[in-house]
């Protein structure tokens, strides 16, 4: 699955309050042992469940890590029975420092007895628990505390798997792994083992608790090829998708690739799975150098009346039509792109209209222009920042976010398209670092984005949603990543975790994801005196330009912004009460802004200003304070303070 290491990777895992009464017998844990454990169980503060990947460390550096119930089960000779003192540290959590600065506690540790740490969740997302590898709750299953998956210690005899990808199939979750590590010797499968699992909905476990996987399996036991493809070094598989043929039938479609030396991919192509047989087999092979083929994470959305399959990781810029056929077809597919239709980034050759503005569409046989095609047509000089497409940025602090793997699907609860992706070269890791941001439509505008989940010096890259686990329609969330040291620059691998997958829980009606989104311009003239979201402006949207960025939701700090009525049907914003209405309706907000006077303003706010024409009772409102409309002269006092929008330069 395109993942970017054949290497290891960790895991991360939670749990909390035991989710089934009665204890799991293993036959790995000696009948009685429980007894002669510590238990020592970290919870999150902020809802009581267990915290996963918690490292707790003795003075002597004894290391022990949480398992996903966020138990470690202690027992060092010459210590029990003693006050011993752990440092306590995990990615995205924290203890109070002591008045030596110390993040730990002192606890008197004894045979049978067991204490409760709470510890402070810095990441907006939740972490749960640790999906793939052994020892998933050897700790619990130590302490005799019940567990929610049906094999806690060892799965497939898989020790550690790279980058999923998977989909919904025949009434299942199938699930694909890129590189898997397994007991018997450092080399393990490179050829893309395989799962299903239970949706929720028939009798699978609720995602809040685990995955039930279902390895396939070869003779020896161990998690099976599905996807060797002839030619030297590893196969990996993504665009995983399931496509209807012609006759009704469900089919699963997935883009593969051959890999060789440093990650250099010299043969691509599309395989199909034999359900009967849980095996790949290859439909055809695309050229290397095809400007659009399939890849990442899709999704089916249909425009104009027709279906496509939209191809993310983490941007959607390439789709084709969502038959088989077309699928198959390299000829067929699209590439949202300014470039001029069957050119090549090489070439630097743009599509531009009267004026010379910039135009993105949907073109065959033309590539993509992805972040770091951007990035390097800009240093060049032959595109502006303005002109480009994707804009994502650190909300707080304006700075770039150079999105690397990751996935786009609709969300219902927030009704816009959510994206989940990971940062590379973050400042506090290489590929560590991941964020949300949300859009009107699959191609943007991907502007303004909030770090949710955090590791210092340490990998959580090729983050994937599962849109099947959604709960409270839409409103809960559920993401993992591959946790491991590849390519952080750091040299110590977290014990079981390392080349796992770790899943999270993100809620989306947290207030710190409240952020800015497209506010447009509804006018019709020249003069900008009308508003609204895409909620607002409706299907006419598309054409409209964006005026700026604001909230649609309130949050700490925020104020409401509501359309007052004036003479002759004019109208006034003002960040204020709501207008008073005929009925007993409370009007809704235009939009939130911040007030004009706030304290710090986060760098990409800006005033947005009044003007008032001189008859007294028509109003225009623009983020320039020189606007130059006839007859309007700028008010006083600004209405608030908006978001900038960077996207000036082209059309969408």
């Amino acid at each position: 699955m395109l993942a970017i290491a054949a290497s290891l990777m960790p895991l991360v895992l939670a749990a909390g309050p035991a989710p089934h009464a009665g204890r799991w017998d293993h036959p790995d844990v000696a009948s009685g042992s429980a007894g002669r454990y510590f238990q020592i169980t970290v919870v999150d503060e902020q809802t009581g469940r267990g915290v996963p990947l918690v490292e707790l460390r003795t003075v002597h550096d004894i290391r022990c890590y949480t398992d996903s119930s966020g138990i470690v089960a202690f027992h060092e000779p010459g210590l029990m029975g003693r006050k011993v003192f752990f440092h306590v540290a995990s990615h995205g959590y924290e203890l109070p420092k002591d008045g030596f600065g110390y993040r730990g506690r002192a606890i008197r540790v004894a045979e049978g007895g067991s204490v409760r740490l709470k510890i402070r969740r810095i990441n907006v997302a939740e972490r749960l628990y640790r999906v793939t590898g052994a020892g998933i709750y050897r700790d619990s299953i130590l302490v005799g505390h019940a567990v929610p998956v049906r094999r806690p210690v060892i799965n497939g005899l898989v020790l550690g798997s790279d980058s999923v990808v998977n989909a919904v199939f025949r009434g299942r979750i199938y699930w694909f792994w890129g590189d898997t590590n397994r007991p018997g010797y450092p080399l393990g499968n490179f050829h893309v083992p395989g799962a299903t699992s239970r949706l929720p909905k028939d009798g699978g476990l609720d995602p809040e608790l685990g995955v039930n996987l279902e390895y396939f399996l070869d003779d020896r036991g161990f998690a099976k090829e599905t996807a060797r493809m002839p030619g030297e070094g590893p196969t990996w598989i993504n665009g995983l998708v399931t496509l209807r043929d012609a006759g009704g039938r469900e089919r699963l479609f997935a883009a593969y690739v051959k890999v060789r030396k440093f990650l250099e991919v010299y043969q691509r192509g599309l395989v199909e799975l034999d359900d009967a047989k849980k095996q790949f087999v290859k439909v055809t092979e695309f050229a290397v150098d095809a400007p659009a083929y399939p890849y990442g994470h899709p999704f089916k959305h249909t425009e104009g009346g027709v279906e496509y399959v939209y191809f993310a990781d983490p941007y959607p810029l390439v789709r084709a039509r969502a038959t088989v056929e077309d699928v198959k077809r390299i000829s067929r597919y699209e590439a949202f792109t300014c470039l001029k239709e069957g050119t090549r980034l090489k070439d630097a050759r743009f599509d531009r209209g009267p004026g010379g503005r910039v135009r993105y569409a949907w073109k065959k046989n033309t590539p993509p222009v992805g972040p770091k095609e951007q990035a390097r047509l800009i240093k060049a000089g032959k595109l502006t920042a303005a002109e480009a497409l994707l804009h994502l940025k650190d909300v707080e602090t304006g700075r770039p976010v150079t999105a690397h793997r990751g996935t786009v699907y609709w969300n219902s609860y927030r009704r816009r398209w959510v994206m989940i992706t990971v940062q590379v070269g973050g400042d506090r890791s290489f590929l560590g670092e991941v964020w949300y941001a949300e859009a009107d439509t699959p191609t943007g505008p991907w502007v303004y984005a909030r770090r949710i989940i955090t590791h210092r010096k340490y990998s959580f890259y090729n983050p994937k949603h599962h849109p099947m686990f959604d709960k409270d329609g839409g409103r809960v969330i559920f993401l993992e990543g591959t946790y491991t040291n590849t390519f952080s620059g750091n040299p110590d691998r977290t014990p079981r975790y390392n080349y796992n997958q770790v899943l999270y829980k993100l809620d989306l009606s947290d207030e710190r994801l409240a952020l800015p989104v497209a506010v447009y311009r509804l006018s019709d003239g020249n003069v900008p005196d009308r508003f609204g979201t895409v909620h607002r402006a409706g299907p006419p949207r598309k054409g409209r330009p964006i005026a700026f960025f604001a909230l649609d939701r309130p949050r700490k700090g925020a104020a409401a912004v509501y359309q007052h009525p004036l003479k002759a049907g004019h109208a006034a914003l003002k960040l204020s009460a709501p207008p008073q209405a005929a009925s007993d309706a409370k009007p809704a907000a235009l939009f939130y802004g911040l007030p004009v006077d706030a304290r710090q303003p986060p760098p990409e706010t800006m005033p947005l200003y009044e003007f008032v024409h001189k008859d007294g009772a028509r109003r225009a409102y623009s983020t320039d304070p020189s606007l130059k409309t006839a007859g309007y002269t700028r008010a006083e006092q600004p209405v608030c303070r908006v978001w900038r929008n960077p996207m000036t330069g082209a059309k969408r």
